[in-house]
Order: structure tokens, then C-alpha cells, then sequence
């Protein structure tokens, strides 16, 4: 499990940041992050204030990575990439998650790697991650100014024919009615936003595309909302396409896998992060994923 309940014994009263910055080897600024989000403990009881002073037997919630020995994809000196499967989180939910991506990268390369950029828990392939906090931030300003290029395989619903741009704003917005929880909506209020989609193979039997996508912008849900607005949404998503009783099934974990694949056609998301491309430290690199995503979409066309 991720997270574990450590007990700790300071023989002195002393500040408790001090105390986990000289024990556990935490910076001074992580240490008074964790103490201020209530992972220590005095006789049962979060405390919260980071100056606050520990003497005597307290309790600590530690992180502790775990590993399913995922394979990196590629390894370098500052960064690392991993082919995600589909179904594992980028990061843990809560403290309850028993593993997450996270996990696995600092379980490898030690708890100052961290993940440098998101794709949906369901969406497969390709994750670039920094092996150190410099890195981190250079990896992370890549993203931020869009000087990488990532590119997408999905299948969707229907027959695409030509490239389409699709130039939609898009707007995440919490909603009283509690249906739209994790909902992307195009919007006229939303963040500009640009995907390009190219078919790549039509299959007629079961009335999909293969396409290919690129995101000029990096907003959430973004490849699945602009494919959904053009009447194209992804084979097995289970959000957009879908009516309000079935999005709430999904969200709340009360739809069967039969359920999910009769009105989305699909038990998972077909999308993958299939490439990435970009110029770190004065060199070009370009990843292609390794992960044989055509096979997957030939099972679901054939069955």
C-alpha cells in the first residue's frame, strides 16, 4: 500500500518539521506541506500547524511507493517514459489507491522523480516523466509553452473520411445536479482549443475509424470531447456519447462491463498515446509507443 501509518518517537521536544526533515530526510518546505495536509498525528488528533512542537510517541502517515514491475519505456539521464496501460491512474485518488504510475516511477528512480504531464486513467501509452525537480520544472514549462508534439490513435463511431480541425472552445464546470461531475463541455465561455483528426483506416463491418489525433492545447478530455462534438466519440468511452443515467453509473462503479460495452462498444477507452516529440537540452527526441494498440482494435472490430 502506498501509504502507511509510521510510528515515530522524538526524545525531545523540538519542532515537529524539524523532526521529520532530520528522521525521514523531507525538505523543510515537504515537510511543512505534509504536517499543514494532516498526516501527522498526537494521541489520535491531525496536527495541522507546522511549527507546532512533537515530544514523545506520535504517528505519521509515510508515503511508500509500490512497483508491478512495469517496464520503462525508455530510460535518460533526466527523464524516463512509461507505455501506461489502460485502467492505471497517473496519480493516486486518495489515500486509499494502492497503486498508481507514481508509484511505479519513484518506486524505480527515487521520490524526487515525478510524472510530468497527465493522460485519463482509461487512455493508454505513452507518459513522460522527470528523473529530478530541475527537470521536473523544464519538462513541465515544455507542456506549459507547447513545444512538444503528442499524437493520439482512437477509434471512433461512424466513417471518417477526410482530416478534420476541430477549433472548439472547451469549459470544465461544476454543475448542482451532480451528473456532469467530470464533464468537459464545448462552450463558448471555454479555454480555446484545437485538435486535428486524420482517418487511418476505415472498418466496415462494424462502422469505425482508426484515426489519428493531434492536440495543439492540452485541456482535459479535450481528443475525447472535440471527437464527441463532431459526432465521432472514442469506441468504449463512457462519458461523452452516453445518456445521464449511464454517465452516473459510471461514475458512482454501479455499470457492468456487459453494460458498459453494449452502449459504448467497448470495456475500455480506445485511445492511445501513440507519440511524442519534442527538443530537451539542446536535442531532439522522437518517442513512438511500443505497445501494439492496432491489435487491440482489431479484437474489437472482429468480435
Amino acid at each position: 500500500m502506498p501509504f502507511i501509518l509510521k510510528k515515530l518517537y522524538s526524545p525531545k521536544k523540538q519542532r515537529a518539521f524539524k523532526f521529520l526533515v532530520n528522521e525521514l530526510g523531507y525538505t523543510q518546505r515537504e515537510s511543512q506541506r505534509l504536517i499543514a495536509n494532516g498526516r501527522l498525528f498526537i494521541n489520535g488528533e491531525a496536527m495541522t500547524v507546522p511549527t507546532a512542537e512533537v515530544e514523545g510517541e506520535f504517528e505519521f502517515i509515510q508515503y511508500k511507493p509500490s512497483t508491478r514491475n512495469l517496464a520503462p519505456h525508455a530510460v535518460y539521464d533526466k527523464f524516463v517514459l512509461f507505455d501506461k496501460p489502460s485502467g492505471v491512474l497517473i496519480h493516486p485518488q486518495n489515500r486509499d489507491t494502492q497503486y498508481s504510475l507514481v508509484d511505479e516511477l519513484k518506486y524505480q528512480f527515487g521520490l524526487d522523480a515525478n510524472i510530468a504531464h497527465r493522460i485519463d486513467q482509461e487512455t493508454s501509452g505513452l507518459v513522460l516523466c522527470a528523473r529530478d525537480k530541475q527537470s521536473e520544472k523544464d519538462i513541465k514549462a515544455m507542456f506549459e509553452f507547447r513545444n512538444i508534439q503528442k499524437k493520439y490513435l482512437a477509434l471512433v463511431h461512424g466513417e471518417l473520411k477526410k482530416e478534420l480541425i476541430i477549433e472548439e472552445p472547451l469549459l470544465r464546470k461544476e454543475d448542482e445536479s451532480a451528473l456532469v461531475r467530470m464533464i468537459v463541455k464545448v462552450h463558448p465561455d471555454g479555454k480555446a482549443s484545437k485538435t486535428t483528426v486524420a482517418p487511418v483506416k476505415y472498418f466496415s463491418q462494424t462502422n469505425m475509424t482508426l484515426v489519428e489525433c493531434k492536440p495543439f492545447t492540452g485541456r482535459q478530455h479535450q481528443i475525447r470531447v472535440h471527437l464527441f462534438h463532431v459526432k465521432h466519440p472514442i469506441v468504449g468511452d463512457p462519458i461523452y456519447g452516453q445518456n445521464d443515467a449511464d454517465v452516473v453509473k459510471f461514475l458512482d462503479k454501479k455499470i457492468t462491463a456487459l453494460q458498459r460495452i453494449k452502449n459504448s462498444g467497448a470495456s475500455r477507452l480506445l485511445l492511445h498515446a501513440s507519440k511524442l516529440e519534442f527538443e530537451l537540452y539542446n536535442k531532439n527526441y522522437i518517442f513512438q509507443s511500443k505497445d501494439d494498440f492496432l491489435k487491440i482494435i482489431k479484437q474489437i472490430v472482429n468480435n
